[in-house]
């Protein structure tokens, strides 16, 4: 590990402590004896994520995070909910062991997960991943939801 402060590549480990994502260790250099932390995380391999339109990016835990906030905003929703939904799904595509994934079987994935956390939001993600350019898409969306077995909630 190289001195952050003299660049030496020498440094003795003084402390270290796992938490709950990571090991932090303290280190302090053998030349200037400057003391800074480290952090050791094991590597996500995520998969790479090919759009509809044939580019490929890499799989974003928070691009997928911020558009399930943006689906459950306003609805009686945890953020540890949003949160543990975006684990399975980050865990389903690290399983996939292949190295890409097509963004269709992600957004179906996740509505899948959603459906099961709450209707409205299913709704709110469904019409901007399938694109809905028209009430009767609503519609149907809706249909099909209840012949799944979910019932939209009355008011």
């Amino acid at each position: 590990m190289r001195c952050p402060f003299c660049g030496d590549e020498n440094s003795q480990v003084k402390e270290t402590r796992e938490t709950e994502e990571a090991i932090r260790r303290r280190r302090q250099c053998t030349a200037c004896g400057s003391r800074y932390t480290t952090f050791e995380r094991c590597e996500e391999v995520l998969p790479v994520v090919v759009k509809r339109d044939g580019r490929r990016e890499p799989f974003s835990r928070e691009k997928l995070e911020r558009s399930l906030f943006v689906a459950t905003q306003k609805r009686p929703v945890s953020v540890e909910d949003v949160e543990g939904l975006v684990d399975r799904v980050v865990r389903w595509a690290q399983e996939r062991n292949g190295r890409e994934l097509d963004s269709r079987t992600i957004g179906e994935r996740v509505m899948g997960e959603l459906a099961g956390v709450d209707p409205v939001a299913y709704i709110r993600f469904a019409s901007v991943y399938l694109a809905f350019d028209d009430p009767d898409d609503f519609v149907r969306e809706i249909a099909r939801l209840r012949n799944i077995g979910m019932e939209e909630p009355t008011t």
